[in-house]
C-alpha cells in the first residue's frame, strides 16, 4: 500500500496544473506586476486575441503586460473582480478597473488550457481613457 500512496503523490505532483490553479496564479502575478510569473502561465505558441488583433506566442504577448504593469503600477489603481467561473480547461473572468489614466468597465478575459498552460486568451472591455 505505501508504494501505490508514493507512486500516487508522484503522478499528482507531475500532474499538469488544473485550471483553477493556473487561473489564481496568473490572477495573482497580474496583481503583483510579476512578468515572469504571468509569461510562464502561457504555452510558447498561445494566442492572446485582443480587440486590436491576434497576438501569438510569449514574445508577442510580453508587451502587453509591461504596458498594464506600468498602467496598474500607477498611484491610485483599483481593480473589482465580479465573477469568475471555471469549467473543465476553460475559465472566465469579469472585472473592472480604475487606473490614473483610465477606467476599465466590463472587462473579461475568457481562457482555455491545455496541459497546465494556456493556449488561448481572449480579452476585451471598455476602456475610456482619461485624458
Amino acid at each position: 500500500m505505501g508504494h501505490f500512496l508514493r507512486a500516487l503523490l508522484v503522478y499528482s505532483c507531475q500532474a499538469p496544473k488544473c485550471t483553477k490553479e493556473v487561473l489564481d496564479h496568473h490572477l495573482k502575478c497580474f496583481g503583483e506586476g510579476n512578468l515572469d510569473g504571468i509569461l510562464a502561465d502561457y504555452s510558447s505558441d498561445a494566442v492572446l486575441f485582443l480587440p486590436t488583433g491576434p497576438l501569438k506566442g510569449t514574445d508577442a504577448i510580453k508587451p502587453v503586460f509591461q504596458a498594464m504593469f506600468s498602467e496598474f503600477a500607477k498611484p491610485g489603481a483599483s481593480f473589482a473582480m465580479h465573477q469568475q467561473y471555471v469549467e473543465g480547461d476553460y475559465a472566465y473572468i469579469l472585472w473592472n478597473a480604475e487606473t490614473a489614466d483610465s477606467c476599465y468597465d466590463a472587462a473579461t478575459d475568457t481562457f482555455v488550457l491545455r496541459n497546465g498552460r494556456i493556449e488561448a486568451q481572449s480579452f476585451a472591455a471598455k476602456i475610456t481613457p482619461k485624458r
